[in-house]
């Protein structure tokens, strides 16, 4: 199987060996984002509906890339180090979102990167 690497200045580099996204057999696999902004390479931090909005508009510029939307997206995973987020993270998630809403599942997880609040990745159809 062909894989083509994805790759958007818009969204922040790598920072291990991974891509920010994979585009394989008909499928788009966008790496876990979490808040950092792509310009200054900084976390952004505050309250977790802020870095909520820098994972999507993360995920966004990755999906713009391959020339894909949100309306793309077949499933999502979030990974939050509080469960009790959930709520504040759901409602800009939802934002994004307009119909045909993808399949999601939410873990609370012990840790995340650069010890960061949120982290989403994406499945998108190409």
């Amino acid at each position: 199987m062909e894989k083509q690497i994805i790759q958007s200045s818009n969204a922040p580099a790598p920072i291990g060996p991974y891509s920010q996204a994979v585009k394989a057999g008909g499928f788009v696999f966008v790496s876990g984002q979490v808040p950092i902004d792509p310009a200054t390479g900084n976390l952004v931090t505050g309250d977790i509906a802020t870095e909520t909005t820098q994972v999507m508009e993360n995920l966004k510029a990755v999906l713009t890339a391959a020339n894909l939307t949100f309306n793309d997206v077949i499933k999502t995973t979030i990974f939050l180090t509080k469960m009790s987020n959930f709520a504040a993270v759901n409602e800009v998630y939802g934002q994004y979102f307009s119909d045909n809403f993808p399949a999601r599942e939410t873990v609370e997880v012990s840790g995340l990167p650069k010890g960061v609040n949120v982290e989403i990745s994406v499945i998108a159809g190409a």
